[in-house]
């Protein structure tokens, strides 16, 4: 696996240790003088802490060393449950999870909660000590983009990988991963990464923006000669399916801006063409470009000026 954020995770062993009242006060009070521990209170005939332990094992591990956790099992640590009791920490029932930082309880919660709760609540603990909740994955996204923007599109394509495997809701990294996909030529499996992205993700700009990639590179595919097209164009310049594969061809030939100079001339001939199609296009390729492109900025100023005319 690659190692994301420039530095390895420290092993399990280092992040997750059982705690018992011997060691209570060096692997959370003082331990969470730099970092924020997680101590979990749990015990053996609980059947809710049997799902919440490693759900929550699984969370720490994720964020890479960023907080630590400590497993006390309350029965063999009867004493010490007792005088947490006494200082305030509801311990009548468990799990109970409480999260230590700078020596003291700064957050908790009882129950098991779903792995959403807890990836929250990590992320919460994390962000209140000043760390990066991310687990340098932010830095391992972008340093992929730079990798996919210099053309290396395999490389990229590991990284976004890896950082999907750290974070599997990770909406950027599976954008990111289709457009490594797309810039390969490989579109079958950009498709396939597409539609296997959690449904929770679906309509984030990152994946609405893959799909439209996705979209104009199948076109792209089945895209005739610019220059046959444009004596089309030329010749009759009512023959809005010759103008509308024009713009197709390019696109696909790169030339984004004259692309949507022609769907906006075929719009303000006859917006109702073939369903709309001049609009849905305009679109769809906004939707693939960045928000602040000039493209876009200018395409959508626009068309707003041909629709409200």
């Amino acid at each position: 696996m690659l190692e994301l954020g420039g530095a390895a995770a420290p092993p399990a062993a280092d992040l997750i240790k059982d705690v018992s009242e011997a060691n209570f006060m060096a692997e959370v009070v003082e331990a969470s003088q730099t970092v924020p521990v997680i101590v979990d209170f749990w015990a053996p005939w609980c059947g809710p802490c049997k799902t919440l332990g490693p759900q929550l094992e699984d969370a720490v591990t994720a964020a890479r060393g960023a907080v630590r956790m400590a497993k006390i099992n309350v029965d063999e640590n009867q004493m010490l449950a007792q005088a947490l009791s006494q200082q305030g920490l509801p311990l009548q029932s468990i799990p109970t999870v409480v999260a230590f930082f700078e020596g003291r309880p700064v957050d908790m919660f009882q129950g098991a909660v779903p792995p959403s709760e807890i990836k929250a609540f990590i992320d919460r603990l994390i962000a209140a000590s000043g760390g990066d909740a991310s687990g340098g994955l932010d830095d391992a996204i972008a340093a992929a983009e730079e990798m996919l923007d210099a053309g290396a599109a395999a490389d990229a394509a590991q990284t976004f990988a890896a950082v999907i495997d750290e974070d599997p809701a990770n909406a950027a990294a599976y954008g990111g991963l289709v457009r490594a996909h797309l810039a390969l030529d490989d579109l079958d499996q950009a498709e396939a990464i597409l539609n296997g992205a959690p449904a929770e993700l679906s309509d984030t700009p990152e994946l609405e923006a893959a799909s439209a990639q996705l979209e104009l590179a199948r076109q792209a595919s089945d895209a005739g000669p610019v220059a046959e097209l444009r004596s089309a164009v030329d010749a009759d310049p009512t023959d809005l399916q010759a103008r509308f594969d024009l713009a197709q061809a390019l696109h696909a030939g790169g030339d984004t801006e004259a692309a949507v100079n022609e769907l906006l001339e075929l719009f303000r001939r006859d917006r109702d063409w073939n369903d709309g199609a001049a609009k849905g296009q305009l679109f769809t390729i906004f939707d693939a470009l960045k928000p602040n492109d000039p493209v876009v900025l200018n395409g959508r100023r626009k068309l707003s000026s041909l629709i409200f005319a």
